[in-house]
Formats: structure tokens, sequence, C-alpha cells
């Protein structure tokens, strides 16, 4: 099996990679080099796929079995397109990271794989779309629809599309459980979103990276839902968190609304809190059928501490310095309950 990894170097780009070595396939990688080190034993291809010229000179490494595309986050649909549309001769098929996002009625509705889409045309630009009042939908999701669309388009039926919510593990980017590490580490009274038994669905990195390579030996198409199946309360998801850096935090759990009074913001000064009723309702059914596997959210938490003592932030990312509430303002909050 021969696959093209887009990306490659760090996080859910870096896990496919080794986990498709570890299957003894033949590995393509294509970025900038910028972000992170290429994994040994992968062919390494540089360049710029916003540019026409790089993309051929890249086409020339082919043909593969399969794409496998983990950078396309911050592309417009058209740059997608043009991506696409250089490769579509040279790969069988094309497996696209996209989000969940992309539905209408996210995060407010509970949502399954038929669930309507947002509208973008598939050659929009970077300026296509728009963020509503209340966070939803955003301009992000537009783009990454619109970028499913142009895939879409060059791959027709032997395009997929996963769809994950959050992906947490070794090597996160983001930030959100290094975060709540952290925090559980340092003890004392820890403001927590109420409800406690409410349930989330993070998935690890390495379980999406295995599902990618299935699917890229697959014969089926279209969208994913990658979400865990079975959840965990945010109650289990702290405790884990205080239980692997032996703290003695104690969790004060505040209903959404006093939250929201003294001004916490969702998403992202409490990482993986947000109160609408669909954001944590994202079925999965059809992943599982396909043959998805979450593992217990202990592993994640485990190896996401050992890979945190041990190398500490993967690559410089503007995302990380959003997350997580500042302890002043934490402790204004917990001595006016």
């Amino acid at each position: 099996m021969r696959i093209l990894v887009m990306g490659g170097t760090w996080f859910l780009g870096k896990a496919v990679v080794e986990s498709a070595l570890s299957r003894g396939w033949v590995v393509t990688t294509f970025n900038r080099g910028r972000s992170g080190r290429d994994v040994a034993g992968v062919e390494v291809v540089h360049g710029d796929r916003t540019l026409r010229e790089d993309l051929l000179k890249l086409a020339q490494h082919g043909p593969w079995d399969a794409v496998i595309d983990t950078s396309s986050s911050e592309l417009s649909p058209r740059e997608v397109g043009l991506a696409a549309g250089s490769l579509q001769d040279r790969a069988g098929r094309w497996v696209h990271i996209s989000t969940v996002s992309v539905y209408e009625g996210w995060p407010h509705q509970p949502l399954t794989e038929k669930s309507p889409l947002l509208d973008c045309p598939a050659d929009a630009d970077a300026s296509f779309g728009y963020t509503g009042e209340d966070g939803s939908p955003t301009q992000y999701g537009f783009q990454k629809a619109g970028g499913e669309r142009a895939v879409a388009e060059a791959f027709d039926d032997s395009a997929v599309f996963l769809r994950p919510g959050v992906i947490l593990g070794p090597g996160e980017y983001v930030g959100r459980l290094p975060w709540w590490l952290e925090r559980a580490k340092r003890g004392g009274r820890i403001l927590a979103p109420a409800p406690a038994e409410q349930l989330i669905q993070p998935v690890d990195v390495r379980d999406v990276a295995r599902f990618a390579l299935d699917q890229a030996v697959s014969s089926s198409g279209g969208g994913f839902n990658v979400t865990h199946p079975e959840g965990i309360s945010f109650s289990g998801f702290l405790n884990e968190c205080l239980a692997m850096t032996k703290s003695d935090g104690t969790p004060v759990w505040v209903d959404g609304n006093v939250l929201a009074e003294q001004g916490v913001k969702q998403w992202t000064e409490l990482p993986l809190w947000r109160t609408h009723a669909g954001v944590w309702a994202v079925d999965s059914h059809r992943a599982s059928e396909a043959g998805l596997r979450c593992r217990p959210i202990v592993e994640t938490v485990r190896d996401t501490w050992k890979w945190w003592a041990e190398d500490g932030r993967p690559v410089n990312h503007p995302r990380w310095a959003e997350q997580g509430i500042a302890p002043e303002k934490e402790a204004r909050i917990l001595a006016s309950l």
C-alpha cells in the first residue's frame, strides 16, 4: 500500500504516518518543512500545496493508492480543490480530515451523517462565509464544507470525509488536555462546569489515525462522524486528570449560567465546556460500523501526561494561548460562590 500524507509531521499527521509505517506501508509526506520533523522512514517532499508548480512536482512522485489530507484546516476551498484536482489522476482515494463544524446544526442540534451541511462553493476563497452572533455557524465551518465539496468534485465516490469533534492525545497542539492536566496538578479548589455527569465525546488522535488508514483501503465513501461513541462524563474526565497527576485537587461544580454571568468563555477558558445542546450529541454509529474503535479516556490521559512530562509543547501554535482560565479570575469566581 502506497499512500501520500498531506502534512505528516505533527499530531494527527504524524500519528497517521507512524501507524502506516507500522503496517508496512510505503509513505510519502508533503509539507513545507516548517512545523515539525519528518518521521524517519518516509519519502519526504517539501513544497507549498497552494502553488500549482509545487503540486505538479509532487505528482511526479506518485502514483499512490490513497491520499490522506491532514493539513487543510487553514485553507480555502479553492486551495483544497487545487491540490485534489492536481492529484486526482495520481491517487485512487482521498481521505479528507474535516470537522463537525461543517453541519448546519452544530453545535445546537444532535447530528448524524444525514444532517444538512453548510453551503459553500467548491471554488470559494478565504473570505466566504460568516460567524454567527452566538458563535455558530462559523466561517471555519463554511470553509471546511466548501473544502469537502472541492474534494468530492475531484474524487467523487472515492472521497472520504472524517468529521471529528475534539481530538486529544499525545502531541496535541491546541492544548486542551495539557491545560486540564496542569490545572489538576496544581490542586486546590478547581472550577468545573456543571453538570458533572455531562457526557463529552473526545477521541484519541491514534484512533482517528487508525480509522483514516482503514478508510484508505476501504471501498466505501462519504462522511463519517468521528467521535467517541460511548463518551465519558466530565467528572470522569477530570477525575482521570487528578489521578494521573496524583493531585489532591477538589472540583467545584458550578452551573453554566453562573459561569456565563461571571464572564467565563465557553470552549476555551474551561476547555471542552460548552452549553449548546448538540455539541456532544454527534452520532458516530456509521464510523463504528466501519471499524472505528475508541480507547478508554484513561489511556488518552495517561499517554498525554507521559508525553507532556517528557517532551512538552509540540509546535508553536496560536490556539495554545487561548486555552485556560487565568488563576486570578478562577480564584475570584470561586471566592464569590
